[in-house]
């Protein structure tokens, strides 16, 4: 579920408000967007990977609410560390051909 917009990072491009399926944000001027239905996100993680200033951090099971000053100084990258994980982004690698999905379909035929 999406859990944090960094209002320091984000520079209102409003990407990820439109790259949203289910239309969790709401766009606000002069301002970051705001998450506006929390509960409608099926965490798709789509506004994480289409967010260029990885100002947003994603998580699929929060057992807490989570601060943003809580990920600040932490060792592992928190906010965008999805896109970072496939190799989206600026001096990022593509991590595509890591993927072994193919080997399911070898091993179907």
């Amino acid at each position: 579920m999406i859990e944090i917009v960094d209002a320091a990072r984000c520079t209102g491009c409003n990407i990820y408000v439109r790259a949203c399926p289910t239309n969790v944000f709401d766009m606000v001027r002069d301002g970051p967007p705001s998450i506006a239905r929390q509960g409608d996100c099926q965490t798709c993680f789509m506004c994480e990977l289409y967010c260029p200033e990885d100002a947003l951090f994603v998580a699929p099971q929060v057992e807490q609410q989570v601060e943003p000053a809580s990920l600040a100084g932490s060792d592992e990258p928190v906010l965008g560390n999805y896109r970072c994980a496939i190799g989206w982004g600026r001096e990022r690698q593509s991590t595509a051909s890591q993927d072994a999905t193919y080997e399911l379909l070898i091993r179907a035929h």
